[in-house]
Protein backbone atom coordinates (compact mmCIF):
# COMPACT_ATOMS: atom_id res chain seq x y z
CA UNK A 1 0.00 0.00 0.00
CA UNK A 2 2.74 2.49 0.61
CA UNK A 3 4.92 1.87 -2.40
CA UNK A 4 3.19 4.08 -4.71
CA UNK A 5 5.07 7.22 -4.37
CA UNK A 6 5.52 8.90 -7.59
CA UNK A 7 9.35 9.33 -8.84
CA UNK A 8 9.59 13.47 -7.86
CA UNK A 9 12.68 14.32 -5.75
CA UNK A 10 11.18 16.70 -3.20
CA UNK A 11 8.83 16.03 -0.82
CA UNK A 12 6.66 18.02 2.18
CA UNK A 13 4.65 15.28 4.36
CA UNK A 14 1.96 15.68 6.76
CA UNK A 15 1.81 13.34 9.57
CA UNK A 16 -0.63 13.31 12.72
CA UNK A 17 -3.11 11.45 14.51
CA UNK A 18 -6.56 10.79 12.95
CA UNK A 19 -9.12 13.54 13.37
CA UNK A 20 -6.96 16.42 13.82
CA UNK A 21 -7.91 18.18 10.55
CA UNK A 22 -5.09 17.40 8.22
CA UNK A 23 -7.53 16.58 5.04
CA UNK A 24 -8.76 19.65 5.75
CA UNK A 25 -5.26 21.22 5.84
CA UNK A 26 -4.35 19.27 2.29
CA UNK A 27 -7.71 21.00 0.86
CA UNK A 28 -6.11 24.56 1.83
CA UNK A 29 -3.16 24.01 0.05
CA UNK A 30 -3.91 21.82 -2.95
CA UNK A 31 -7.48 23.05 -3.51
CA UNK A 32 -8.53 19.48 -3.81
CA UNK A 33 -11.53 17.89 -1.49
CA UNK A 34 -10.70 14.32 -1.28
CA UNK A 35 -12.25 11.18 0.30
CA UNK A 36 -11.59 10.25 3.55
CA UNK A 37 -12.70 7.60 5.24
CA UNK A 38 -16.18 7.65 6.81
CA UNK A 39 -14.63 5.84 9.91
CA UNK A 40 -10.83 6.36 10.95
CA UNK A 41 -8.52 3.80 10.41
CA UNK A 42 -10.38 3.33 6.67
CA UNK A 43 -7.71 4.88 4.77
CA UNK A 44 -4.19 2.77 4.56
CA UNK A 45 -2.11 4.10 1.71
CA UNK A 46 -0.81 7.87 1.46
CA UNK A 47 -2.50 10.95 -0.92
CA UNK A 48 -0.41 12.09 -3.06
CA UNK A 49 -0.83 15.43 -4.88
CA UNK A 50 1.71 15.40 -7.42
CA UNK A 51 0.17 18.06 -9.66
CA UNK A 52 2.35 20.65 -10.22
CA UNK A 53 5.13 20.33 -13.15
CA UNK A 54 8.34 21.12 -10.46
CA UNK A 55 10.00 17.69 -9.07
CA UNK A 56 7.81 17.85 -6.09
CA UNK A 57 5.08 15.89 -4.26
CA UNK A 58 2.69 16.62 -0.82
CA UNK A 59 2.18 14.01 0.75
CA UNK A 60 -0.89 13.11 3.31
CA UNK A 61 -0.04 9.90 5.26
CA UNK A 62 -2.83 8.02 6.77
CA UNK A 63 -3.92 9.02 10.69
CA UNK A 64 -2.23 6.89 13.44
CA UNK A 65 -3.43 6.53 17.29
CA UNK A 66 -6.10 5.71 19.12
CA UNK A 67 -9.15 5.03 16.54
CA UNK A 68 -12.68 4.19 17.78
CA UNK A 69 -13.75 0.33 16.44
CA UNK A 70 -10.05 -0.08 15.45
CA UNK A 71 -8.05 -2.50 16.93
CA UNK A 72 -5.17 -1.90 18.52
CA UNK A 73 -3.00 -4.09 16.20
CA UNK A 74 -4.33 -2.17 13.11
CA UNK A 75 -3.58 1.18 14.72
CA UNK A 76 0.06 -0.01 15.29
CA UNK A 77 0.35 -1.56 11.99
CA UNK A 78 -0.39 2.27 10.45
CA UNK A 79 2.08 3.86 12.83
CA UNK A 80 4.79 1.39 11.48
CA UNK A 81 3.80 2.13 7.63
CA UNK A 82 4.21 6.04 8.51
CA UNK A 83 7.12 5.80 10.27
CA UNK A 84 8.38 3.06 7.73
CA UNK A 85 7.53 5.29 4.89
CA UNK A 86 9.11 8.50 6.59
CA UNK A 87 12.48 6.66 7.33
CA UNK A 88 12.70 4.72 3.85
CA UNK A 89 12.09 8.58 2.04
CA UNK A 90 13.73 10.79 4.30
CA UNK A 91 16.59 11.84 2.11
CA UNK A 92 13.85 13.29 -0.47
CA UNK A 93 11.75 15.15 2.81
CA UNK A 94 12.49 18.87 2.87
CA UNK A 95 9.75 19.43 5.15
CA UNK A 96 7.47 16.86 8.08
CA UNK A 97 4.40 18.46 8.98
CA UNK A 98 2.80 16.88 12.60
CA UNK A 99 -0.40 18.17 12.42
CA UNK A 100 -1.98 18.23 16.08
CA UNK A 101 -5.26 19.03 17.70
CA UNK A 102 -4.37 22.08 19.75
CA UNK A 103 -7.28 21.55 22.13
CA UNK A 104 -6.65 18.24 23.19
CA UNK A 105 -3.13 17.21 22.60
CA UNK A 106 -1.76 18.70 25.86
CA UNK A 107 -3.91 16.54 27.65
CA UNK A 108 -3.29 13.57 25.27
CA UNK A 109 0.30 14.04 25.72
CA UNK A 110 -0.07 14.10 29.73
CA UNK A 111 -2.68 10.64 29.86
CA UNK A 112 0.37 8.87 27.71
CA UNK A 113 3.25 10.36 30.27
CA UNK A 114 1.18 9.28 33.30
CA UNK A 115 1.21 5.97 31.73
CA UNK A 116 4.57 5.64 31.25
CA UNK A 117 4.71 5.43 27.83
CA UNK A 118 5.96 7.99 24.87
CA UNK A 119 3.18 10.13 23.43
CA UNK A 120 3.06 9.21 19.70
CA UNK A 121 3.03 13.15 18.89
CA UNK A 122 6.40 13.81 21.20
CA UNK A 123 7.86 10.39 19.66
CA UNK A 124 7.09 12.00 16.32
CA UNK A 125 8.25 15.26 16.62
CA UNK A 126 11.98 14.10 17.81
CA UNK A 127 11.98 10.78 15.10
CA UNK A 128 11.00 13.66 12.44
CA UNK A 129 14.40 15.05 13.95
CA UNK A 130 16.48 11.67 14.30
CA UNK A 131 16.22 11.42 10.49
CA UNK A 132 16.98 15.23 9.72
CA UNK A 133 13.60 15.99 8.54
CA UNK A 134 13.14 19.65 9.95
CA UNK A 135 10.06 18.98 11.74
CA UNK A 136 6.76 21.49 11.62
CA UNK A 137 4.23 21.12 14.45
CA UNK A 138 0.90 22.57 12.87
CA UNK A 139 -1.13 23.09 15.69
CA UNK A 140 -4.86 23.35 14.67
CA UNK A 141 -8.04 23.90 15.69
CA UNK A 142 -6.03 27.52 17.39
CA UNK A 143 -9.89 28.98 17.28
CA UNK A 144 -11.50 26.86 20.08
CA UNK A 145 -8.45 27.37 22.17
CA UNK A 146 -8.61 30.45 24.78
CA UNK A 147 -5.23 30.31 26.88
CA UNK A 148 -3.54 30.55 23.53
CA UNK A 149 0.03 31.29 24.52
CA UNK A 150 -0.45 29.21 27.70
CA UNK A 151 -1.01 26.39 25.47
CA UNK A 152 1.65 26.55 23.02
CA UNK A 153 4.38 27.16 26.13
CA UNK A 154 3.32 24.07 27.98
CA UNK A 155 3.59 22.08 23.72
CA UNK A 156 7.04 23.43 23.70
CA UNK A 157 7.62 22.17 27.12
CA UNK A 158 6.16 18.55 26.58
CA UNK A 159 8.49 18.58 23.55
CA UNK A 160 12.00 19.77 25.11
CA UNK A 161 11.90 23.17 23.43
CA UNK A 162 12.18 25.75 25.59
CA UNK A 163 9.01 28.79 26.14
CA UNK A 164 8.03 31.01 25.21
CA UNK A 165 6.77 29.45 22.15
CA UNK A 166 7.00 32.23 19.82
CA UNK A 167 11.00 32.18 19.50
CA UNK A 168 10.01 28.82 17.63
CA UNK A 169 8.23 30.29 15.00
CA UNK A 170 9.50 27.79 12.52
CA UNK A 171 8.46 25.30 14.36
CA UNK A 172 5.48 25.45 16.39
CA UNK A 173 2.54 27.44 13.74
CA UNK A 174 -0.79 28.03 15.45
CA UNK A 175 -3.31 27.53 12.78
CA UNK A 176 -6.92 27.21 12.34
CA UNK A 177 -7.35 24.75 9.04
CA UNK A 178 -11.03 25.04 9.13
CA UNK A 179 -11.18 29.08 8.73
CA UNK A 180 -8.12 29.15 6.39
CA UNK A 181 -5.80 30.56 9.03
CA UNK A 182 -2.86 28.51 8.25
CA UNK A 183 -0.34 31.18 7.25
CA UNK A 184 1.92 30.35 10.48
CA UNK A 185 2.13 27.29 9.12
CA UNK A 186 3.38 28.92 5.09
CA UNK A 187 5.71 30.85 6.75
CA UNK A 188 7.59 27.77 9.08
CA UNK A 189 7.29 25.56 5.66
CA UNK A 190 8.74 28.69 3.58
CA UNK A 191 11.32 28.82 6.17
CA UNK A 192 12.82 25.30 5.77
CA UNK A 193 11.95 25.27 1.85
CA UNK A 194 14.17 28.52 1.90
CA UNK A 195 17.36 26.64 3.94
CA UNK A 196 16.91 23.85 1.26
CA UNK A 197 17.29 26.07 -1.72
CA UNK A 198 13.83 25.88 -2.82
CA UNK A 199 12.59 28.88 -3.05
CA UNK A 200 11.08 27.50 -6.47
CA UNK A 201 8.29 26.00 -4.47
CA UNK A 202 7.19 28.44 -2.29
CA UNK A 203 4.64 29.52 -4.07
CA UNK A 204 2.67 26.30 -3.13
CA UNK A 205 2.25 27.54 0.68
Amino acid sequence: MFDTRPDRDSEVVFVGRSNVGKSTLMREFTGHTFSTGANPGVTRKPNHYDWAPEDFVLTDLPGFGFMEGVPEERREAIKTDVVRYVETNAEHILVGVLVIDGKSVIDIIDRHTERGEIPHDVELFHFLRDVDIPPVVAVNKMDKVDDRDDRLDALCERLGLYPPWQQWRETIAPISAKRGTIQPLEEAIGHHLHEAKRDDLLKFF
